[in-house]
């Protein structure tokens, strides 16, 4: 598929609220970054949360200047401006970003997301989510007993629906609670819960479950590489550093 066919497909999908139609633009195993909330969503998890992203902001997607594109890339710069529903609408609510695409064959692998919004969006984002401060509270202190008591991250299939639904409360909901209540995205909340984990295997003297790449599956984790990424993150050293470190402290 051309880069400028394969763009306008996906303006397309942003502009009728099609989440099904945007995530298609994803391979079965493509991931969308969203930098500026620093979260990470497979092809079913942008659906999951397009749905309550379009119900909540109807917006309008432009693309800016010129596809840029090779063999296997594409970027280009859009605007999004709020429908007019026949008001004056403020410019400051409307905003700039960028995405970078890798490609394979006709769909993407990754779709990176970079944008900026302006201070009275970020004010709004969940104005119309209907969650009132009592039950963030209420969500959170259920999402920490279910992560603390009922060790949920252990699960390598931990989506945020079936989180959601182990809490009671709706999908965007349980997005709001983790973004706006916890201040991270939903892979970095759960990644905490499952490098603290395994920092405690890694120090444990007698040796048992003392393989790394074994530690990685026995905490969540589905792969090493993610485990090695996700530790490094939260640790700033890498699991093996880590455990040298201590057992050069406890020698």
């Amino acid at each position: 598929m051309q880069a400028s066919k394969f763009v306008k497909s996906y303006f397309d999908a942003w502009n009728h609220g099609d989440p099904e139609g945007v995530a298609d633009h994803l391979t079965t195993d493509g991931i969308y970054l969203d930098i500026p909330e620093h979260a990470r969503r497979t092809h079913d998890e942008l659906i999951v949360s397009l749905n309550g992203f379009f119900a909540d902001f109807p917006q309008r997607y432009e693309l800016i200047g010129e596809v840029l594109a090779n063999k296997n890339t594409i970027a280009f710069q859009y605007k999004v401006y709020p429908f007019d529903d026949g008001e004056n609408v403020e410019s400051t609510t409307s905003y700039s970003g960028a995405e970078f695409m890798t490609l394979n064959g006709d769909a993407a692998v990754t779709i990176t997301d970079y944008y900026d919004l302006p201070e009275r969006v970020n004010q709004d984002k969940y104005a119309k989510s209907g969650l009132r401060r009592e039950q963030l509270h209420e969500y959170m202190r259920r999402l920490d007993v279910i992560m603390e008591s009922q060790r949920a991250y252990l699960k390598p299939d931990l989506t945020l629906p079936v989180l959601a639904e182990e809490v009671g409360c709706s999908v965007n909901h349980l997005s709001q609670v983790i973004n706006a209540g916890f201040e991270m995205s939903f892979f970095d909340y759960v990644n905490n819960y499952r490098v603290r984990h395994a920092k405690e295997l890694l120090l444990q003297i007698d040796g048992r479950k003392g393989a790394i790449l074994n530690i990685a599956f026995t905490v969540g984790f589905n792969s090493n590489s993610a485990f090695y990424a996700a530790f490094k993150k939260h640790v700033g050293m890498a699991p093996a550093t880590f455990r040298r470190s201590h057992s050069r402290q406890s020698a």
